[in-house]
């Protein structure tokens, strides 16, 4: 009977350490090269005052995390940007990694099955330097 109970336990514990774990995490360096390559659609999720205020990662796309729809609007702005495709590689920053990885979250549970984070963000903190520091190129947001 203990032997049983371990096992029940050890199986538990694993399907919930699979269901929390992170997805894909990039470097500012390497979704820029990405982006630049035409590999990643990489998607910078902050709000149009922060574009305007650091510009946009070049290479990224615009689109905030805060849509009047929620964030269902939100993920059908994202698949129209991926043409429909759930499976499109896709990559998210935001300022220092926390909205990205909640996107991140929120993308996967919508059914998109290849977002990475770019957790050290645009203007860096806990998680790494950020896109600024690291002198990554940036351009003026034009719809803002």
């Amino acid at each position: 009977m203990f032997h049983r109970q371990t096992l029940t336990l050890f199986a538990a514990l694993l399907l919930t350490a699979g269901l929390a774990a992170a997805g894909p995490i990039l470097t500012p360096p390497q979704a820029y090269d990405q982006a630049k390559a035409g590999t990643v659609t990489l998607i910078d999720v902050r709000t149009p005052a922060e574009w305007r205020d650091t510009g946009v990662p070049a290479g990224a796309v615009a689109i905030d995390m805060q849509d009047p729809k929620g964030p269902d609007g939100f993920a059908e702005a994202v698949l129209a940007q991926v043409h429909g495709d759930h499976a499109a590689p896709i990559a998210v920053i935001c300022r220092s990694g926390n909205r990205s990885t909640r996107v991140q979250e929120a993308l996967e549970s919508r059914g998109f099955t290849n977002v990475a984070n770019v957790k050290e963000g645009v203007s860096g903190g806990a998680n790494g330097p950020g896109w600024l520091k690291r002198e990554l190129p940036v351009t003026a947001c034009k719809n803002c």
